[in-house]
């Protein structure tokens, strides 16, 4: 077993959940923190007994303990300490996106390339029993040939909100972009081994103009094979929607059969005259209307019981430090998909943005 000594920056809601992961897990000899909020990094070293905390990513991260990193900070705050990370040749798990800018990105996954450095991004979803179970039936060509999907996503304004208002560097931060992404990737990887060619989007603006971002992005693929694909997401429900982030539906067409998945949440609901509070939680941000009813089961990195986290990102997070420990191969999002996406999100948003359908190139940064 390899020992692990790990750095994680950024120590909001997703880096305090895998920080403690990791003080748990017995490969994780060493453990680092690192956030520009003092008081943020100072309590999650406290709960979590870390072995060292700073606010600087640099001192942390150069640490002669650190064999690997987590990238949790703010989406826009990606890039430097990626790129301290690579020079120092540690393993990195990064939240998406990879960056917010094409070129950033490209740069970012060239510099990981170049270095042979073992890179995944976070993408939760992967590691759900029904989409797991689901991508068995496709690799095993339980339909046949795949040549129609369609998925749709709808999410709680919370999100976009919390989301944006920490900065004010929100070109790009946009629903496809910043969440889309997951139901992007998913569908991604239940294609594998198909390739988008163009695409062609609109998109809506009405409710989340005032922080300076879309409601709605809708889109079709052509893929390389003549699969079409319907790529859609919504994040401007209300905060009172009973969904705590999203609901997601996937339906894939092959020529033997039909998977279709309903993934709403509205399986498992509550409501009750005691208020619920947010259900996405985010610095800085309290909803302004109390929610009553909730679909349980709808965050979708998973649920608080007995004091510990449960759920997806609790096996995303373990299956990583298995990953580093003992060479598992594992079904996590790579740096390479992780560029991609941000890729096809960004075409789809200049797609809207051109009134056109675009023809996607073999390097998708030369978009822009």
């Amino acid at each position: 077993m390899n020992e692990v000594g790990l750095a994680v920056v950024g120590c909001g809601t997703i880096g305090r959940i895998r920080a403690e992961l990791a003080r748990d897990y017995p490969g994780v000899k060493w453990l680092g923190l690192c956030d520009i909020r003092k008081d943020a990094v100072e309590k999650l070293a406290d709960d979590c007994n870390a072995d060292f905390y700073t606010t600087d990513f640099n001192e942390l991260i150069r640490r002669p303990e650190v064999t690997a990193v987590i990238i949790a900070t703010d989406e826009n705050a990606h890039v430097e300490p990626t790129l301290c990370a690579i020079e120092q040749g540690h393993s990195l798990f990064i939240e998406k996106p990879l960056a917010t800018r094409a070129k950033e990105s490209q740069m970012l996954i060239d510099a990981i390339e170049d270095a042979g450095i073992d890179c995944v991004m976070g993408y939760t979803n992967r590691f759900r029993r029904r989409f797991l179970a689901v991508k068995e039936r496709l690799t095993t060509g339980q339909i046949g040939h795949v040549h129609s999907v369609v998925t749709r996503a709808f999410m709680n304004k919370m999100v976009p909100i919390a989301t944006i208002q920490k900065t004010n560097d929100r070109a790009n931060l946009t629903p496809m972009v910043v969440s889309g992404t997951h139901s992007l990737d998913m569908s991604m990887w239940l294609m594998e081994g198909k390739n988008p060619v163009s695409v062609y989007a609109k998109s809506v603006e009405n409710v989340l103009t005032q922080y300076g971002t879309k409601d709605s992005t809708f889109g079709i693929f052509t893929m390389d094979d003549g699969t079409i694909w319907s790529m859609n997401i919504s994040w401007a429900l209300p905060e009172v929607w009973p969904g705590s982030v999203y609901g997601l539906e996937i339906g894939i067409v092959g020529t033997e059969g039909v998977i279709d998945i309903e993934d709403t949440h509205r399986d498992l609901i509550l409501a009750s005259n005691i208020a619920q509070g947010a259900g996405y939680t985010s610095r800085d941000y309290a909803p302004p209307h109390a929610r009553h009813v909730d679909f349980l089961g709808s965050y979708p990195a998973g649920d608080i019981q007995g004091g510990q986290f449960w759920g997806p990102m609790r096996d995303e997070t373990i299956t990583w430090f298995s990953r580093l420990c003992n060479n598992q191969q594992t079904p996590h999002a790579t740096g390479k998909d992780g560029h991609r996406n941000l890729m096809l999100t960004m075409a789809m948003d200049l797609s809207a943005k051109e009134g056109k359908e675009i023809i996607l190139p073999e390097k998708l940064s030369d978009m822009f």
